[in-house]
């Protein structure tokens, strides 16, 4: 083997499916790992599997030897846990290189970590890029989607070897430059949030069939399956139809039935609800999503709430709520969820000045990654004609909403007069009604607010701002 120019470091799950995607569909590497027993097992799973692929992967025992291993000029992909991890590998690696390497982080990192390592790298001389990559395991080895934040110019020396081993939509990579700075890991936040509500709608519908409808879960999987054969085709709603047929091989029972109901989550989520606090953007849905994670992890205090309370007075009456308006119910959730994230990335992109091509952010979610949906192509056609608006009044958004946001309020309404616990939904329609009133109640917000603390208000008749009620004049 000629001496590779790309590196990995890193042998995890991702790591391995990365490095596997690498030597399939772009060029030769190396690779690297802390621990060199996972090297070895690495190598000897992969010689055994796909001996062709393992003689275009050259493992290294030492970092030195790893970076010695790589003709200049080295790109190095870090695939290890985000936070103080690839700090120390960058620290370990920045002796070891010159001003013309390029280290690269494909990992989950925070954005705000992203925007503090490109700076360190401005000033030290090692270039440095981050980069979000979605699709799991199987997008890993297969064609992730990609999104990269940097210097535009370290991301075009790379962009040939990411487009090779991203996802392809009608034959159009799903890697694409987001901006400088931490833009591309803030986007693969972004995606992850609307991953959450996504998932959360879903899991949400499932609970409306399972309790309120009392189906099995083969037939809710049933449901599902043909939901993707339509408007709502998606890879979540393809996988929740394979986990609610799948069974238990230990005890034949459904699978469902046996998994925990306490949801994990390492974090992504968490910090789109944050950002958007911090940028006054509305994402309800997915904050719904989030907190509804957090509260299934209450689990004895969900059951001792159950026991004090009792259960909801499920199921719901018979032949109400169809398949139909549940299916309609989704569709218009999801426009909204999608909505709030692309609103969300509008106020980061002026914020930080990142100018983020939100065409071109839906066009690399269509495949590859976890949210890849059949919407998002109407999506970034919508993004493209009229990138400052919302996708809500895009034409081909507008007439979905308009068809499926009763089947939303009926689903919303029946789940809650039936105690079946529908936050993201409920979230959904409950912006979608701010969204459409002229005149709030926020007006009453601002009385208080001057009442109690002077704080002034605007006027329906007058211009200016900093006016005050009569409460003022008497003391």
């Amino acid at each position: 083997m000629t001496e590779p120019r790309i590196g990995l470091i890193g042998l995890g799950t991702m790591g391995r499916a990365l490095t596997l995607n690498i030597a399939e569909n772009a060029e030769p590497l190396a690779v690297y790992n802390r621990t060199t027993e996972r090297t070895h097992e690495f190598m000897a799973q992969t010689r055994a599997s796909e001996p062709a692929l393992a003689e275009r992967i050259l493992p290294a025992e030492t970092l030195l030897e790893f970076v010695d291993s790589l003709s200049s000029p080295r790109a190095i992909i870090i695939m290890v846990d985000a936070g103080p991890a690839v700090d120390k590998v960058i620290a370990d690696l920045r002796p070891l290189l010159n001003d013309e390497d390029l280290i690269i982080d494909a990992g989950n990192a925070n954005f705000h970590d992203t925007n503090r390592r490109a700076a360190e790298a401005e000033q030290q001389g090692v270039p440095f890029i981050g980069m979000g990559v979605s699709g799991g395991e199987e997008g890993a080895r297969h064609g992730p989607s990609i999104m990269g934040g940097g210097p535009k110019d370290h991301w075009d020396r790379v962009a040939g070897v990411l487009q090779a081993i991203s996802a392809k939509y009608q034959g159009t990579p799903c890697a694409t430059w987001m901006g400088t700075g931490g833009a591309g890991h803030f986007v693969k936040a972004v995606h992850n949030g609307i991953e959450y509500a996504d998932m959360q709608m879903i899991a949400e519908t499932y609970g409306i069939f399972r309790d309120g409808k009392r189906r099995d879960a083969a037939a809710i999987g049933a449901v599902f399956a043909k939901w993707n054969e339509g408007p709502l085709q998606s890879y979540l709603v393809e996988i929740s139809g394979k986990v609610a047929t799948a069974t238990d091989p230990e005890t034949g029972k459904p699978m469902l039935d046996i998994i925990l109901d306490r949801a994990g989550q390492k974090g992504t989520g968490r910090w789109t609800v944050i950002e958007a606090q911090h940028l006054g953007a509305a994402i309800p849905v997915i904050e719904a999503a989030v907190l509804a994670r957090n509260t299934s992890a209450q689990l004895d205090r969900r059951q001792r709430g159950e026991h004090v309370f009792g259960p909801a007075p499920a199921p719901l009456p018979h032949d109400t709520l169809a398949d139909a308006t549940l299916e309609g119910a989704m569709i218009a959730g999801k426009i909204m969820c999608y909505a709030q994230g692309f609103d969300l990335l509008a106020a980061a992109s002026g914020h930080f000045g990142w100018r983020l091509p939100m065409p071109d952010v839906a066009r690399v979610w269509r495949e590859g990654c976890i949210i890849r949906s059949t919407m998002l192509n109407d999506m970034a056609t919508a993004l493209a004609d009229s990138p400052d608006e919302n996708l809500i009044f895009a034409p081909f958004f507008r007439a979905l909403i308009e068809k499926h946001i009763p089947d939303l309020r009926e689903t919303v309404a029946m789940a809650q007069m039936h105690g079946l616990a529908v936050p993201a939904l409920s979230a959904a329609l409950s912006w979608f009604d701010m969204m459409r009133t002229g005149r709030s109640t926020a007006n009453m917000i601002q009385g208080q607010r001057d009442f109690f603390g002077a704080h002034g208000f605007e006027r329906t008749d007058k211009d200016g701002k900093g006016f005050h009620g009569p409460w003022a004049m008497n003391g």
